[in-house]
Formats: C-alpha cells, sequence, structure tokens
C-alpha cells in the first residue's frame, strides 16, 4: 500500500502561507508528496520565489515538484483553485492521496487515527474517502470561529485511480460524474491558519483571493481584524512543526476584548448556531460527502 500527499501553492512567500509546515505535517504518512507550484506566466519563469523557495527545502526524491500556470481567464468562482488541484492529483502513483492546502496543517497526534482510517478503507473498498474536522483559527492561533458560516468537515484524503476530482474551489472532492463521494468520517483535525496570518498579510490575501473569485479588475478593501461573530477561544495544542511560525505571525491584539462587530444580517447566523449550540445539529448544514457509519 502507497500513500502519496499532494498539494498546491502560488506566492507562498508573499501571501505568508505555513506552506512548508503544511508539507511537513503530511511528510510522515506518506511514500511521496506532489507539489504543484504556480507561476505568473505560461513559461513559468515568474513567482514570488516560492518554487526556489521549496526545491531547496525539500530535496530528497519524495518530493516531486510540479511548475503550472494559472490562466486568469478561469479565475473566477475560485475554478482555478480545483484545477491547480488536480494537476497535483493527476502526478500521484499511490493506492491513497492525502490532501493539503497551503494553510492547512495536520497535528502529530492524529497520525494513527489517518493510518486506521486508511485500514478501514483497506477493508472496504466501496469507499473512498476520509472526512476530518476542522479548527478555523482567525486573528490569532488561540482563537477559532465556529459558525455555521464555516465548514466543520472535509475530505481531505481519497483512495487513487478511482476517477476521484477536486471539485469547484478545491474546498472538497467528487467522483468523475459529479456525484458525492462516499466516506469514513475519522477522529483527527486539520489545522486552518488560513485567517490568523498578520493583517498586512491578510490584506493581500483578501486581493489576491477575491480575483479568484470575481476577476482581476475587483477592487477590495484594506484587510482589518474585528471580533466577528462565532469567535471563541482555542485550548488545544497545535502542530509541532507550527511552533515557529505561529511566534512569527501573532498579531498584537486582543480580539476577543474588542466590542462585537455584528449587524442584522448576521441575525439568521446567530439563530442558527444557538439552536447548533444547544442540539449540536447544524441547519442546513452543506455536506460534500456521503458518511457511512
Amino acid at each position: 500500500m502507497k500513500v502519496s500527499g499532494f498539494t498546491f501553492i502560488k506566492n507562498g512567500l508573499s501571501l505568508g502561507y505555513p506552506f512548508t509546515e503544511a508539507i511537513e505535517s503530511i511528510a510522515p504518512l506518506c511514500d511521496e508528496v506532489v507539489i504543484n507550484v504556480g507561476f505568473e506566466d505560461e513559461a513559468c519563469t515568474k513567482d514570488d520565489g516560492t518554487y526556489e523557495y521549496l526545491t531547496n527545502k525539500f530535496s530528497d526524491s519524495k518530493y516531486v515538484f510540479l511548475k503550472s500556470y494559472w490562466n486568469p481567464e478561469i479565475q473566477k468562482q475560485g475554478l482555478i483553485l480545483s484545477e491547480q488541484t488536480n494537476i497535483a492529483l493527476d502526478a500521484i502513483t499511490g493506492d491513497y492521496g492525502i490532501y493539503i492546502q497551503g494553510d492547512e496543517c495536520l497535528h502529530e497526534k492524529d497520525y494513527e487515527s489517518i493510518r486506521a482510517g486508511i485500514r478501514k478503507l483497506e477493508a472496504d473498498k466501496s469507499i473512498n474517502g476520509l472526512v476530518f474536522n476542522y479548527h478555523h483559527f482567525y486573528g490569532n492561533t488561540n482563537i477559532v470561529k465556529v459558525t455555521k458560516k464555516t465548514y466543520r468537515h472535509e475530505i481531505r484524503l481519497i483512495r487513487n485511480k478511482v476517477g476521484i476530482k477536486s471539485w469547484l474551489d478545491a474546498q472538497g472532492f467528487r467522483n468523475h460524474d459529479d456525484s458525492k463521494i462516499k466516506c469514513f468520517k475519522i477522529d483527527a483535525h486539520i489545522y486552518h491558519y488560513g485567517w490568523a496570518r498578520q493583517e498586512q498579510v491578510m490584506s493581500k490575501k483578501t486581493e489576491a483571493f477575491t480575483k479568484l473569485y470575481h476577476g482581476k479588475d475587483f477592487q477590495t478593501e484594506e484587510f482589518h481584524y474585528s471580533r466577528i461573530w462565532g469567535l471563541r477561544a482555542f485550548g488545544g495544542t497545535h502542530p509541532k512543526v507550527m511552533e515557529k511560525w505561529i511566534l512569527e505571525n501573532t498579531n498584537e491584539i486582543d480580539i476577543l476584548s474588542l466590542p462585537l462587530d455584528i449587524s442584522i444580517k448576521d441575525t439568521r447566523v446567530i439563530l442558527s448556531d444557538f439552536i447548533e449550540y444547544l442540539t449540536n445539529i447544524r441547519i442546513g448544514e452543506y455536506k460534500n460527502f456521503i458518511l457511512v457509519s
């Protein structure tokens, strides 16, 4: 049984992603790791130095590097993200693929749960994926966002060579005919740090991602953290590979001490979250998979 890791990244250095930590977090589980690095031009010569940085850091033959052009003509609705994920996915050779995005990380305490999940897939060929829980950090790594506006679970491990593809904006995966994948849910978390970077970097990030969804001419305002609805203190531990990144990226702001920044348009979400708090049922929750017990 062979396990491959796969990921993609573009402008990882300038946008402050913990992309090397993401790769390091999946590497102990993998026989190979395919890394697809994005470029601005079709000749794949213009980037922010991410490709050279990664190839120098991960020089072992275990790591396979690809170069790809991010075509601005398809940079709407986030479809470029699934395209870039699928480029990496198509290159893996393992029986299973572990997917990690450049702002996500696995915790070493969950490795055995993941391995146990793979063994379950080996025993039941009708199930093709594993669903992970999520911690979404916001502002700083001691705060998580828990609300209907964030997804609680998603597929991050799939069976390879059965026609599975990345779906829409690369949040999850689907079968080749767009149907949902049958999955087991495992006791493991994805640690998502995309909204826990420094404010000045987040302004660049929101500008870049807005263009992915709305086109290159769309304008964005400068980003500032505020105490939005759904924030809670996080008391758990972080992956060891994230220790240095966390020290270097902590914002000097106590977000939970700020005034609550909500408006009338948040009423429906607040009501739904209150019901979830009482019942653990999320009304109208979107699930990109079929869970099998």
